[in-house]
């Protein structure tokens, strides 16, 4: 297993390098080759879900000079947090791909080029344990998601890139002075230069420093996720964005700025994560977010702006779950974001088959659906059963594990994570009787059911989706030890004060999520 996250992380790249020498006119070769590539990246991530031990730290670490002088090094490596998106990472950007086939016609070799370049930046996000490195990579994320919003996206793609590049850079250049003052404290206290994560987990800051520092990572992090009210980027990124990059970004690209807050925020800064005007702040907005994206998707006329919507009431649970600070919260966050991938790639890709065959995302221009698309509809069902969390489906999952965790901390976050559930319920069916039920539009009597090429797109995500469903317990397990470290970081003896076992312990079983 010697250097098997170099080979997960650098075989889109290895494809691309194949990919240009293809003609540009020989459009079925590309299309193959980089569906080829994609699905290579996914098949050589294998290996880590079945070498994976669930008793060690971070695994699979490779360590190589980078820049000596800065101290900085070629450093990565995953624990369970990682694997988790890692392997949503390598599944999504193969079916992101393979949806894109008929979907794009014009500059195909650009547009596969920078989506396998995107691949191995995402990727070098949840490896790196280096923060120079993690922020080279967190950056170069943004280059090829600008060009496939600003060249194969709608009419207002244009704005809508240079909207998603704005926003997102002013907050990377935030969390980046947040790196520095880390960096140069460390070299203060240490007098060595050292950007690697656990170097810098030695580091003392001062109250009133941990406290600057911890909203410039949250300024880089919450525009990412993105939180209310750092929010208004991301509706126009989907509906202008082309299906695949409307999946990539939000089961993704929005997942990156909860794991900057699990990965750094709450371990490098812990005294400031449980600062309690901190957490009511978080808190705040988190609710804010679930309601108020709820709302929003109730509102809405053009369906893929209804479930972008959705994903900042989805992403609320997700931070009012780390939040919480304990095991319930935290690991229902996690498993939420890898069920909000599911679901929410899902509902996109529903949005994108229509769009292909009526060229319009007006709610109102469907209707009865079911008797033309039998099949689509299922899916369709399932997907939207997935996102508003219903037994025994993934989204269930996540949920119920979070609202225990904010219990925990308070009944009035318990309450209002109940209120957007039942909104969600509510958009969801609610765009499924327009769409679906009902009588047959005249436009719509010659639509076509989904094709093989489609079907096969759907079914590893609804087979995902019933087996998180089914049995969640081998994800609790795999991240027992991430959540573990995270609790005890941000508050030392958690589990001794409660008598509970702790993961960190050898031979410890399972810490039960209370």
């Amino acid at each position: 297993m010697d250097h098997i996250l170099s080979i997960v992380l650098f075989t889109p790249l290895a494809g691309l390098l194949v990919l240009l020498f293809i003609p540009s006119s020989n459009v079925r070769a590309m299309k193959l080759w980089a569906n080829f590539a994609a699905l290579a990246g996914f098949l050589v991530s294998l290996p880590l879900v079945f070498n994976f031990d669930r008793t060690k730290d971070f695994q699979f670490v490779e360590k190589a000079p980078w820049i000596p002088m800065l101290g900085a090094s070629y450093h990565i490596g995953i624990d369970g947090l990682g694997l988790l998106l890692v392997m949503l990472t390598t599944l999504l950007g193969f079916i992101s791909i393979l949806s894109s086939w008929n979907a794009i016609t014009d500059r195909l070799k650009e547009y596969y080029a920078w989506f396998l370049v995107l691949q191995t930046a995402m990727l070098g996000v949840f490896m790196a344990l280096d923060f120079l490195l993690f922020f080279v990579f967190w950056d170069l994320v943004l280059i090829p998601m600008y060009f496939i919003i600003a060249i194969w996206g709608g009419p207002r793609r244009v704005y809508a890139a240079m909207k998603f590049i704005i926003y997102t850079m002013i907050g990377s250049v935030l969390m980046f002075l947040g790196i520095l003052t880390l960096y140069l404290q460390h070299y203060a206290q240490f007098q060595t230069y050292s950007f690697d994560i656990a170097d810098l987990m030695q580091t003392h800051l001062s109250p009133v420093m941990s406290w600057w520092v911890f909203w410039a990572f949250f300024l880089g992090f919450a525009v990412k996720v993105p939180m209310w009210p750092f929010h208004t980027w991301l509706p126009d990124a989907h509906v202008e964005a082309p299906t695949a990059g409307s999946v990539i970004l939000a089961s993704v690209l929005l997942k990156m700025g909860t794991y900057g807050f699990l990965r750094f925020s709450l371990p490098l800064l812990p005294d400031s994560a449980k600062d309690p005007t901190i957490i009511s702040v978080m808190a705040i907005l988190s609710i804010i977010a679930i309601v108020y994206g709820a709302l929003a998707s109730l509102m809405q006329k053009d369906w893929k702006k209804l479930v972008a919507y959705s994903s900042v009431s989805h992403l609320g649970f997700c931070t009012l779950g780390i939040f919480a600070l304990n095991p319930g919260g935290i690991s229902g966050s996690i498993i939420q974001q890898i069920n909000h991938g599911i679901s929410t790639g899902m509902l996109f890709l529903i949005v994108g088959v229509v769009y292909e065959r009526r060229h319009t995302r007006e709610i109102s221009e469907y209707g009865g659906l079911l008797k033309v698309m039998p099949v689509f509809t299922i899916i369709f069902g399932l997907a939207a059963l997935s996102s508003m969390g219903m037994p025994p489906l993934n989204g269930f999952i996540g949920e119920i594990t979070i609202l225990g965790g904010a219990y925990q901390v308070s009944l009035n976050w318990a309450f209002w994570a109940v209120v957007g559930i039942a909104l969600g319920a509510a958009y969801l069916l609610w765009l499924f009787q327009r769409t679906m039920l009902g009588e047959v539009k005249e436009k719509n009597q010659t639509l076509k059911d989904l094709s093989w090429r489609e079907i096969a797109i759907f079914v590893p995500l609804v087979a995902w989706a019933f087996w998180i469903g089914l049995y969640p317990q081998p994800y609790f397990r795999v991240l027992d030890r991430s959540v573990a470290q995270i609790v005890e970081r941000v508050h030392p003896g958690y589990y001794a004060e409660r008598h509970l076992p702790n993961p960190l312990e050898a031979g410890s079983p399972r810490v039960a999520l209370r």
